[in-house]
């Protein structure tokens, strides 16, 4: 695995929202959706707001893999699983304080158990 370099993380960490294509075991990508996309740190992050009924979320867990574009980026990308409690406190503060303007219609969901069950970190894949 790589770094992300300073650009990306800003360009990423600031987009209002990333298309992700995650791809197919049989190595095709989904067609691209678009979904939020936090920053903690040196570090990327997204969550499904259906939690895991969410198609694109399920493709990304099975494979591990995808390609994203946001803020002009394009990159592929392998996802790991971030189950730690203090991570996932920092990331529900970064979607509160990233989205807040979209109010607790969406906010309050993509910190609730269900969305936060369904986190993923986002690392660069040369």
């Amino acid at each position: 695995m790589t770094s992300w370099t300073s650009d990306e993380l800003a360009r990423i960490g600031t987009a209002e929202e990333l298309r992700i294509a995650p791809v197919r075991d049989d190595g095709t990508p989904r067609t691209p959706v678009p979904i939020w996309v936090v920053r903690d740190g040196d570090d990327l992050y997204i969550r499904s707001y259906r939690g895991s009924d969410g198609a694109w979320y399920r493709t990304a867990r099975a494979g591990h893999h995808a390609h994203i574009t946001a803020g002009g980026i394009d990159k592929d990308v392998a996802l790991a699983e971030e189950n730690d409690p203090g991570v996932n406190d920092r990331i529900d503060a970064e979607y509160r304080t990233k989205y807040r303007r979209y109010g607790s219609t969406y906010v309050v969901p993509m910190v609730a158990a269900q969305a936060r069950a369904t986190t993923l970190k986002l690392l660069p894949r040369p």
